[in-house]
């Protein structure tokens, strides 16, 4: 297993920029996997954020965060990101990293999952 853990969570203002993180906390390798990331807020569905794919680079968005998310990866420092701008009240959530076979929209097919890291937006 991956072991998968997020950094960078926290308590953020609207409009304030946060950036997340994840590694393998195992030290696995990350680069055969396609990677990306989830939400949850409370009550609510988990959702697919952003994902990329592990054999053609290509990256999806949910259409919520178009724009001011970015996804991204790091082989040589086996992590990949969120780069998260704009934020409002409506992303906050518990983030998940995970890691998995594709990226189709989102991370599907034998996925693992960091265990989250809280994203608060207030004002």
């Amino acid at each position: 297993q991956l072991h998968l853990r997020e950094s960078g969570g926290g308590l953020v203002q609207p409009g304030e920029s946060l950036n997340l993180s994840c590694t393998s906390s195992a030290g696995l390798s990350l680069e055969s996997y396609s990677l990306g990331w989830f939400r949850q807020a409370p009550g609510k569905e988990r959702e697919g954020v952003s994902c990329i794919d592990v054999e053609n680079g290509r990256t999806n968005y949910a259409d919520s965060v178009k724009g001011r998310f970015i996804i991204s990866r790091d082989n040589a420092e086996n992590t990949f990101y969120l780069r998260m701008k704009s934020l409002n009240i409506e992303d906050t959530a518990v983030y998940y990293c995970a890691a998995g076979t594709y990226c189709a929209g989102e991370i599907t097919v034998s996925v693992q999952w960091g265990q989250g890291s809280q994203v608060t937006v207030s004002s």
